[in-house]
């Protein structure tokens, strides 16, 4: 499930209900000096992703003799409490800096996870700032099969300059690749991830808040390639009028689960103001494709 474009409520993840969306947390602390300055009190992390998943993070933690770090699933109603993940800073360098190292399993759950260091058992936990975040590994992402569940994890810096992880975890995945507007219609090239395309595929618009189902045939390129064409009779007829969003799913098979069409694999954690693109104006309508907060495909028509 996804949200219009003036959404203020975050797809449940793999996850189940709908939440009130709040990317960011609370305004950070600072320190105010004998002169009335101020300064950031929060430590800096720096992380980078290996070609198996793998993030290593790495910061300076002092004279603290067991230091850890904290990765907490930023909390949402209707879910229950995520167990946070702790892991040991380990000596790194000679200039005070330790590592941790996030390893591909276990799977964490889809959200946002906020990042802190915990300096020694009981102390309080401090919010991490970003330092350099590799993520060259990421961008071709795309490019490579990934098996069912399809994990996808990306460092990223939070409104209020934090940072955080962002997650997904998803049996199969279907990756938009291109979106062309052209002729008053959109086509939407895409491949499936942890499942195979089969003869009986159909792409599903399923009409948000309403039982109302559109079924396209998609143009298979092999056993998980595909792409369609939607027009205007296939958004705006039978009740699917102005002020309607279309949420876009494939089903690999006739008695298959629908999957959800969206854009995951790459280094990018929010693509809702990223990726942009113009409205199609035909039949009296302008329907425009767009990602929802959780990089989901929807199609908004007005």
């Amino acid at each position: 499930m996804s949200t219009p474009d003036n959404e203020t409520t975050s797809a449940p993840g793999p996850t189940g209900a709908v939440t009130p969306h709040n990317p960011d947390p609370a305004p950070p602390v600072t320190a105010v000096g004998p002169l009335g300055d101020t300064r950031d009190t929060h430590p800096r992390a720096h992380c980078a992703i290996d070609t198996d998943g793998r993030i290593t993070f790495r910061l300076p933690t002092g004279t603290a003799p067991r230091p850890r770090l904290l990765l907490r699933l930023r909390p949402q109603k209707g879910r229950p409490e995520t167990t946070p993940h702790l892991l040991d800073l380990e000596p790194d360098r000679a200039d005070g800096h330790r590592q941790a190292v996030l390893e591909p399993d276990p799977v964490l759950d889809e959200g946002r996870w906020d990042l802190y260091l915990l300096p020694e058992p009981g102390a309080e936990r401090r919010r991490l700032r970003p330092g350099l975040r590799d993520l060259r590994t990421l961008v071709d992402g795309h490019l490579c099969e990934h098996p069912s569940p399809v994990t996808v994890r990306i460092p990223y810096v939070t409104k209020d300059g934090f940072l955080a992880l962002r997650a997904w975890r998803r049996t199969a995945h279907a990756e938009a690749r291109a979106i062309g507007i052209e002729g008053g219609a959109l086509t939407v090239t895409a491949r499936l991830h942890g499942a195979e395309l089969h003869k009986d595929a159909t792409v599903r618009l399923r009409l948000r808040g309403t039982g109302t189902v559109r079924a396209l045939r998609p143009r298979a390129d092999d056993g998980k390639g595909f792409s369609f064409t939607a027009g205007p009779g296939d958004l705006t007829a039978d009740g699917g009028g102005a002020g309607r969003i279309w949420d876009v799913f494939v089903r690999p098979t006739t008695d298959a689960s629908p999957i959800r069409v969206a854009r995951l694999l790459d280094d990018v954690a929010d693509r809702k103001h990223v990726h942009v693109y113009p409205a199609i104006e035909a039949d009296g309508s302008a329907f425009r494709p767009y990602y929802t907060v959780d990089n989901d495909l929807a199609i908004e028509v007005t």
